[in-house]
C-alpha cells in the first residue's frame, strides 16, 4: 500500500482557539451520547424489532430537528448538498441504524461498539481515497493493529454459535454504512449548515424506514413505557443532538481525525453496560477492543507529531448560517491568512 503525506490546506489555516474548542466540545458530546445509544438500543430491543426501533428513533429525531429548523428559520440547503444528504441519509441514518439494532440483539452492547468502531479505519481509507486527506504511514500501521483487534472480537464471539457470528457480521455491516455515511456527508457541509445537513439526512433515513411503520404501531401498543421512552431518548439525544454536534465538528476538521474520536465509545459502552445492564464482554473480547484502541493510538501518532505548519488538517467549513459562523468578512480574512502562511 502506498502512503501519502497529508496535503496542505488550500483554503484555511488552523482554526481560532475559541472555534477549535467548540469543535472539540461538539465531538465529545457526540461520543458520549453515542455510547449511551448502545445501551439504550439494548434496553429497547427487547420490546421493539430492529426496523421498528430504527423508524421510531428517526421519527423522534426528525420531529425534533424539524422544530429547530422552523425556530431558526433555516430553509433548504443549496443543491450541492443533496447528493451527500441522500447518501448519508440512506446509509448512516437508515441502513446503519437497522443493522446495528439487529446486531445488538445478537451480541452485548460493549462488543457491538467495539466491532462497529472499525468504522474509523474505513473512514480514514475512504477519506484518503475520495477526499484527498492523505494516508500517512503510521495510520496504515494503526489500521493493521485495529483490524487484528476486530478479528479477535469476532473469534471471541464465534464460540457462542451462529447467532453470535451473525451479530458480529451485522455490526461489521453497520461499520461500513457508518464510514460511507460520514465520508459522503462531509462534502455536503460545504453547502449547508450542520443543522440543515443533519435534519434532512435524518428525514431521508425516516422515509427509507417507513416500510416498518406497521410493525412499529403494533409493537408500540404492547411495549412497556420504559422501552418507548428509550426509543424517544434515542431520537432526541443520540440522533438529533449528537448527529448535529458531529456535523458541526466534522465541518471543521478531517473525516479521518473525527472518526478516530469515536474510539472512546467502546470504553464508555463497557462501563455503561456494566452499570446499567450488568453485562461485561468476555476477556478475549476486551483484549480485541484494546487492540483496536492501540491501533488508533498508533494511527494518531503521525497526525499529532508529524504534522508541520506546511501540512495542517483540512477543515471543511460549513455555511455562514451555522450558529457560530462569523460575520460576512470572515472568508476574506481566512483567505488572507491562508495566503500569508502559504
Amino acid at each position: 500500500m502506498t502512503t501519502t503525506p497529508e496535503p496542505a490546506s488550500s483554503a484555511t489555516a488552523t482554526l481560532p482557539e475559541s472555534r477549535s474548542w467548540r469543535a472539540i466540545a461538539a465531538a465529545c458530546t457526540s461520543v458520549v451520547l453515542w455510547a449511551s445509544a448502545f445501551v439504550s438500543i439494548r434496553s429497547a430491543g427487547d420490546a421493539y424489532s430492529p426496523g421498528a426501533l430504527a423508524l421510531g428513533r428517526l421519527l423522534a429525531g426528525s420531529l425534533m430537528l424539524g422544530a429547530i429548523l422552523l425556530i431558526r428559520r433555516e430553509g433548504l440547503p443549496s443543491r450541492g448538498a443533496w447528493p451527500g444528504i441522500l447518501a448519508s441519509g440512506l446509509l448512516w441514518f437508515g441502513l446503519y441504524m437497522v443493522v446495528l439494532n439487529w446486531g445488538e440483539q445478537q451480541v452485548d452492547a460493549g462488543t457491538a461498539a467495539m466491532v462497529v468502531n472499525i468504522g474509523p479505519i474505513l473512514i480514514a481509507l475512504l477519506g484518503a481515497r475520495l477526499l484527498g486527506e492523505g494516508l500517512p504511514r503510521m495510520l496504515v500501521m494503526g489500521m493493521a493493529v485495529s483490524f487484528a483487534g476486530a478479528v479477535v472480537v469476532g473469534l471471541s464471539m464465534s464460540g457462542h454459535g451462529g447467532s453470535s457470528v451473525l451479530g458480529v457480521a451485522l455490526c461489521l455491516l453497520a461499520a461500513v454504512a457508518y464510514a460511507a455515511g460520514v465520508v459522503t456527508q462531509k462534502p455536503a457541509l460545504r453547502h449547508g449548515s450542520a443543522l440543515q445537513i443533519t435534519a434532512y439526512s435524518c428525514l431521508i433515513g425516516t422515509v427509507a424506514c417507513l416500510p416498518f411503520a406497521g410493525v412499529l404501531v403494533s409493537e408500540a401498543a404492547d411495549a412497556p413505557l420504559s422501552a418507548t421512552l428509550n426509543m424517544v431518548y434515542l431520537g432526541i439525544f443520540p440522533t438529533a443532538l449528537a448527529f448535529t454536534t458531529w456535523a458541526y465538528a466534522l465541518a471543521r476538521t478531517t473525516a479521518g481525525k473525527m472518526g478516530a474520536t469515536t474510539y472512546a465509545v467502546p470504553a464508555l459502552v463497557v462501563l455503561m453496560s456494566w452499570l446499567l445492564l450488568d453485562e461485561v464482554p468476555a476477556l478475549l473480547t476486551v483484549g480485541g477492543g484494546l487492540l483496536c484502541l492501540a491501533g488508533v493510538a498508533v494511527s494518531r501518532m503521525r497526525s499529532q507529531s508529524g504534522r508541520t505548519r506546511n501540512s495542517p488538517a483540512q477543515p471543511v467549513e460549513g455555511r455562514r448560517d451555522d450558529a457560530e459562523r462569523p460575520e460576512t468578512d470572515r472568508p476574506r480574512e481566512e483567505a488572507a491568512e491562508a495566503a500569508g502562511q502559504g
